[in-house]
């Protein structure tokens, strides 16, 4: 399977090269030749041209590695599947947001200001519509194969568990993998059953009988783990029939997606949870990167951080600045800075309740803040200081953490790294009064998935999904 989904983006990534070049191309002659009184409603001054089509090809070397770059990290290259197209265009239309940036700073790098701006908005556009185009028409074709039955593996789940569930509905979900269930073998399982589907052939002693009867390609051991004690004798089993066999742990809900091993002296090591930033390099280019952003980003809200503080200290009585008690790094406390939104009230009160719909302690500059996320802006003084990364699980109040320690399994793990201003689950719409179950969810993906590049594209996509916040009161 992961064969067939490296193939597969291999032939995306060739084809959505040959796209940018041919959308590239396209554009010119459309911008300059086809439609270009359109577009010069801005004309140039007298003297001035535009570069030649020999010099905007010149671009290419730098355009074409850095779009494929941005299309990885935007995830067009995970695995593909017919039933996810809207989120397919939705990748491309980000990706190619992201792009125009990209093209900016290559012009600005190479300082052409005569480069129509124009130019890449319309570059855009067309890629988009290539994108889609092609991605629509693989699908179809890929369907059609796998309808003819043409190029399918043919597999048996050995041992039905979780794990076995889990790779049935992964196989159910993406045709085009090009895979069959033929069947199941399982100890625990009688009579001519059905599950999901999928027919329960026998019990596992079957197992060469069924090889040696039937035309399988590849055996897929997806045992509970109770059954351990099974595995040796299975693996002799496809080994001797020389039939490829894969191994489906069932410890999913015990360990990372993506484990971490280890070599301890020819001694195998799984990490239980994989978590880049406990690396030294990883953690110390994320913290750079904190402080330079985040000097950054100070100076640009340095004005609208000045008028709020005003418009606060006019409206209001109070502290223009509120600190709230939160859990950190390694469960350490510390104070998190936020512009005060609601009426003066000593902290037992505050700590009993959150905010609801209506509130009346939110100020009528706080209502607005709060939903536009301005009121979170002193927060960078948080990441300058070193309590909190611009990126990273939002961080919660001392007595909610020890409520949810208990009550949702795994929410500890989130504490291995520093709580951010902005996170993956709060793009994903995981903010305010949301599921702390989804919440912790796509922290844990952060987590186990952290680079550098997927804290770009999170701040990137903030500001297009992360200062409006519908769940805030």
């Amino acid at each position: 399977m992961k064969d067939t989904q490296a193939a597969i983006n291999r032939l995306h990534i060739i084809v959505d090269g040959l796209l940018i070049i041919g959308a590239y191309m396209l554009t010119y002659p459309l911008r300059f030749y086809v439609f270009p009184s359109v577009f010069d409603f801005m004309s140039l001054a007298p003297g001035e041209r535009f570069y030649t089509f020999s010099h905007y090809l010149r671009n290419l070397i730098a355009l074409v590695p850095g779009y494929l770059i941005i299309y990885n990290i935007c995830g067009l290259y995970k695995h593909y599947s017919t039933h996810k197209t809207f989120k397919t265009i939705g990748s491309l239309i980000e990706a190619n947001l992201i792009g125009i940036f990209y093209f900016s700073f290559i012009i600005f790098i190479q300082k052409q200001s005569d480069v129509s701006r124009w130019f890449y908005i319309i570059f855009a556009i067309i890629n988009v519509l290539f994108g889609i185009i092609y991605r629509f028409l693989s699908s179809r074709v890929f369907s059609l194969i796998i309808k003819k039955g043409k190029n399918l593996r043919h597999v048996l789940l050995v041992g039905y568990s979780p794990s076995a569930q889990g790779y049935i509905d992964r196989i159910n979900a993406n045709p085009e993998w090009g895979y069959r269930i033929f069947g199941i073998l399982d100890d625990n399982l009688y009579g001519p059953v059905r599950k999901s589907g999928i027919t329960v052939c026998g019990e596992i002693n079957r197992l060469e009988d069924i090889i040696n009867e039937n035309m399988i390609d590849e055996i897929i051991v997806t045992l509970n783990v109770e059954e351990y004690r099974k595995l040796g004798k299975i693996v002799k089993i496809c080994e001797k029939t020389g039939v490829h066999t894969k191994f489906v742990p069932d410890y999913n809900n015990v360990v990372s997606s993506v484990p971490a091993i280890e070599d301890l002296g020819g001694l195998p090591v799984i990490n239980i949870r994989n978590v880049p930033l406990s690396n030294f390099f990883n953690s110390s280019v994320k913290r750079i990167a904190d402080i330079l952003l985040g000097t950054i980003a100070t100076v640009i809200f340095s004005i609208p951080m000045v008028l709020i503080a005003i418009l606060i200290k006019c409206t209001s009585k109070g502290p223009i600045i509120y600190s709230q008690v939160r859990v950190g790094l390694s469960g350490k406390p510390f104070r998190m800075y936020k512009f005060r939104s609601m009426e003066v009230q000593d902290e037992e009160s505050e700590k009993k309740e959150w905010t609801t719909r209506k509130d009346k302690r939110v100020t009528g500059i706080g209502r607005i803040i709060r939903k536009t996320s301005l009121d979170e802006l002193p927060q960078l003084f948080n990441v300058l200081k070193g309590d909190m990364s611009l990126v990273g699980p939002r961080p919660e109040r001392p007595q909610f953490v020890e409520q949810f320690k208990e009550e949702i399994p795994r929410y500890m793990i989130k504490h291995q790294v520093r709580p951010g201003m902005t996170g993956w689950a709060q793009i994903n719409g995981f903010r305010g009064d949301t599921s702390i179950t989804g919440r912790i969810d796509h922290d844990l993906y952060y987590i186990e998935n952290w680079s550098l590049w997927l804290d770009l594209k999170i701040l990137f996509l903030t500001i297009f999904k992360g200062f409006i916040n519908k769940n805030a009161y």
